[in-house]
């Protein structure tokens, strides 16, 4: 068995886990990455794509801004569009903050060529992946890599694995509470090859149901329709999506313009939070720990969010101070608290909920009047606006 020893085991090679392992080693901390996938499936995976201006100062200070600087894409704010009309929420107005669109598969892209070019100590890959003693001193983690059984001793244990990953599930269940909400409708979301249609991202709510326009640079376009979450992709047709596209994103004098779909998927939406992201000396970043519905752009930056404390805590703990670290978990629950009750507003008000039919009418048009509240009111519009731009770490 090979033995290797840390200061720091991360599970989990997702943005999460390769930006705590990037910003401890800023710091002169040592820490190995374990992995169960391939490099190759880390970086293919396709999620949020709009970063906070928090994510991106954060990204900036650590060294991996360059391309975050030159091909992401700065907006200054987003439409919200109803009962046939577009309205615009201009964040930088309101409140001087912006949002930068550039993919989490870039983040990662930027995050491993960073960790490539520094010969940082990461097993893609592994099986049969571990966490033994998290209430000691002396927490392990053991793994299989290339037939080779590894076990790696730390100070500390850090579960990036997102949701079905060993981490949270080797906390004791008598010490752990889940809070969970699944939604009663999915996003059917594609890629196409073909320039946006928008400056900046619009957030639809139309009588048969969500839409929204995104982007993920100057010549490809993400879009997405709420749709029933047992659906089936197989039952839309490439035709299909566009004429939904079409109907729920379309307003007099504006082109939605199509392409070719490369890419669709259809994706339920749920909210979940667990009550603590540490026990012993094992802690949660990330996924592992919470997951919010994608309305309110706030998955990856919540994760960033808790990297950002985390790392905060480790560093000071090996200077000698542990409050920061001792009060990650309230701190960074507070925190995910808040993105949750946003990216829940953003969802509940955007979506069209036929689980009850009788009230269905109803609630579609007080979603109309929440709407039409926040668009004629200056302080609805900067609580929004502060909200989706990033609450400070």
């Amino acid at each position: 068995m090979s033995h290797e020893t840390t200061r720091v085991a991360i599970i989990g090679a997702g943005p999460a886990g390769l930006l705590l392992s990037w910003a401890l080693r800023d710091a002169g901390i040592s820490s190995i990455v374990v992995e169960n996938r391939s490099q190759e499936y880390v970086l293919a995976r396709i999620r949020a794509g709009v970063l906070e201006q928090g994510s991106v100062e954060a990204l900036t200070h650590l060294g991996l801004g360059e391309r975050l600087a030159t091909e992401g894409l700065v907006h200054d704010g987003i439409y919200l569009q109803f009962a046939g009309e577009r309205h615009r929420i201009d964040f930088t107005e309101l409140i001087g903050r912006t949002v930068t669109v550039y993919g989490q598969q870039e983040v990662v892209k930027d995050l491993i060529a960073a960790h490539t070019a520094a010969n940082s100590t990461i097993y893609y890959e592994s099986a049969d992946v571990a966490v033994h003693d998290l209430d000691t001193k002396n927490p392990r983690v053991s793994f299989t890599h290339d037939g080779q059984a590894h076990e790696i001793s730390a100070d500390f244990i850090v579960g990036a694995d997102g949701f079905h990953g060993v981490c949270r599930a080797s906390i004791p269940t008598t010490a752990l509470a889940l809070y969970d909400r699944s939604y009663p409708f999915a996003w059917l979301g594609i890629l196409a090859d073909v320039a946006p249609s928008t400056d900046e991202l619009i957030y639809a709510l139309h009588e048969d149901g969500f839409a929204m326009h995104s982007m993920r640079s100057h010549h490809i376009s993400r879009l997405y329709l709420q749709v029933d979450p047992t659906d089936s992709i197989v039952n839309w047709s490439d035709e299909r999506i566009w004429n939904a596209l079409h109907t729920r994103l379309g307003v007099p004098g504006w082109t939605l313009y199509e392409g070719t779909i490369t890419e669709k998927s259809i994706t339920p939406m749920r909210s979940f939070v667990a009550s603590r992201l540490s026990y012993g000396n094992l802690f949660l970043v990330g996924d592992a720990g919470h997951i919010v519905p994608p309305t309110g752009a706030k998955g990856l930056n919540s994760a960033i969010s808790d990297v950002t404390l985390l790392a905060a805590g480790l560093i000071a703990h090996y200077s000698g101070d542990d409050a920061k670290l001792t009060g990650y978990s309230e701190l960074a629950l507070a925190r995910q608290w808040r993105a949750q009750q946003f990216s829940q507003w953003m969802t509940e008000v955007l979506h069209r909920n036929s689980t009850d039919v009788q009230s269905a009418e109803f609630e579609y048009r007080s979603q109309l009047g929440r709407l039409d509240y926040v668009t004629r009111s200056l302080h609805a519009q900067r609580g929004l606006a502060e909200q989706y731009t990033g609450l400070p770490f």
